[in-house]
């Protein structure tokens, strides 16, 4: 039952981003907001399938966003969040719908994960052009730390618990309460959880639902946040939804096919760059 809440209260905080993102660009249109390019689409797409396999968005996206010059630094933090959260709920649904987790520990993290990218959220969209750079910058490169981690085989397996004792639980919710303001500056959850649920002893898989259903929920409300305060670059977020739930979709089906190292020593070279040019610029 109270996975079935869980589901639903998660399929409506879609439907309240995609009700204020609708109102807002309409708003906005005057000022001349056209459909997204192509590249925008492919990028959605590309990203959001990496991150169904655990690579994450982020910072590829991030990336991307860098390599092809697409978004102002300022409005990235507010694309990155609009742009992927409902690919991330598609996410949410199908992982937490199939892989078994304690659901009380499970909505308990992510309730604390909204209300830390909820306060995270209020102070990334009204930060100046330098400061984001910098933020996002940082980001990044802790992103390419647990990258690095995870390919030199560094990070804990984890145990077998598909529930945490009550004080590697508590530890949990605060962790996870920093998480929840990172996301905002573009700090990928998923490898943190990994690491965290894994040194405190519990399955890996077990960590996939509790991280997915927590950066949901986070995306969804901080994007509300972000495109009400039109933080948030219209045709690249939109192209970034558009090919991103088909990413997801795809990459459900075609998981267990791919080189993974290969790629992760690619998206690590990527994220690097962006992250060098990002702190470079925002430092001068």
């Amino acid at each position: 039952m109270l996975v079935r809440i869980l589901l639903g209260t998660l399929a409506a905080s879609g439907a309240v981003l995609v009700f204020r993102w609708t109102r807002e660009m309409k708003s906005a249109a005057a000022g001349g907001v056209g459909a997204p390019a192509f590249l925008h689409v492919v990028i959605g797409f590309l990203t959001n399938f990496l991150d169904t396999l655990g690579i994450g968005s982020f910072a590829t996206t991030t990336a991307a966003f860098r390599v092809f010059r697409l978004v102002p630094d300022e409005l990235i933090p507010g694309t990155l969040i609009a742009g992927l959260a409902l690919p991330v709920v598609t996410e949410a649904l199908l992982f937490i719908s199939v892989v078994e987790v304690d659901p009380w520990q499970m909505t308990a993290l992510s309730a604390v994960c909204v209300a830390g990218g909820w306060i995270g959220a209020g102070i990334v969209s009204s930060l100046s052009r330098p400061a984001v750079q910098l933020g996002v910058g940082g980001a990044l490169l802790v992103a390419g730390v647990f990258m690095m981690l995870g390919m030199l085989g560094w990070v804990p397996a984890g145990g077998t618990a598909l529930a945490l004792s009550p004080a590697a639980f508590v530890l949990a919710l605060l962790i996870n309460f920093v998480l929840g303001a990172l996301l905002t500056l573009g700090v990928g959850n998923y490898a943190p959880s990994l690491v965290l649920f894994s040194v405190l002893g519990m399955d890996p898989k077990a960590a996939f639902p509790i991280m997915m259903g927590s950066g949901a929920f986070v995306a969804t409300i901080a994007g509300v946040r972000f495109v009400t305060a039109r933080r948030v670059h219209w045709r690249v977020a939109t192209g970034l939804t558009c090919g991103g739930i088909p990413g997801v979709v795809v990459a459900v089906w075609f998981v267990k096919s791919l080189p993974l190292a290969a790629l992760r020593g690619l998206v690590l070279i990527v994220v690097v760059y962006a992250a060098a040019t990002l702190l470079r610029e925002g430092s001068q």
